[in-house]
């Protein structure tokens, strides 16, 4: 039993080790540039990161299970955005996209418990959580 938690954390240390090399910079760097963007720009960044969200939530989970928890689907979700990023990157495009998709994947993956031991991640993850909340808020009141 003892070995299963201590699998999980490895896996959990390597995951942020990887946020920190693929995610990190660009989530700073997106988040930065709300926190400058006057009231005219911002819902450009609402709309990306709602975007994105939509985009990498996962298709072949069926949300109607009742074993199913919110850790497995924003893992899902933050999987299918870290994917996105590194497809841009290797296709070398505008950074604003990549950084938003890098700004949804660390949001998701503060909100699956990845960033449990890390202060620092856990403080990014939850500006970006807090980011999409926002953006969520935004495109909904929009359509009403």
């Amino acid at each position: 039993m003892f070995d299963w938690f201590k699998s999980e954390r490895r896996e959990r240390q390597k995951k942020v080790r990887q946020d920190r090399k693929q995610l990190e910079v660009r989530a700073r760097r997106f988040l930065k540039s709300y926190l400058e963007a006057d009231e005219v720009r911002k819902p450009e960044f609402y709309r990306a990161v709602e975007d994105i969200s939509k985009k990498c939530r996962p298709p072949d989970l069926d949300f109607s299970q009742p074993d199913l928890d919110d850790g497995q689907i924003a893992e899902a979700t933050s999987k299918a955005a870290m994917q996105m990023v590194l497809e841009r990157e290797n296709r070398r495009v505008g950074d604003f996209v990549t950084d938003a998709c890098a700004t949804v994947a660390v949001a998701y993956n503060r909100a699956a418990g990845v960033y449990k031991a890390d202060a620092d991640m856990q403080e990014l993850g939850t500006a970006a959580v807090h980011l999409l909340t926002m953006a969520t808020s935004y495109t909904n009141a929009q359509k009403e």
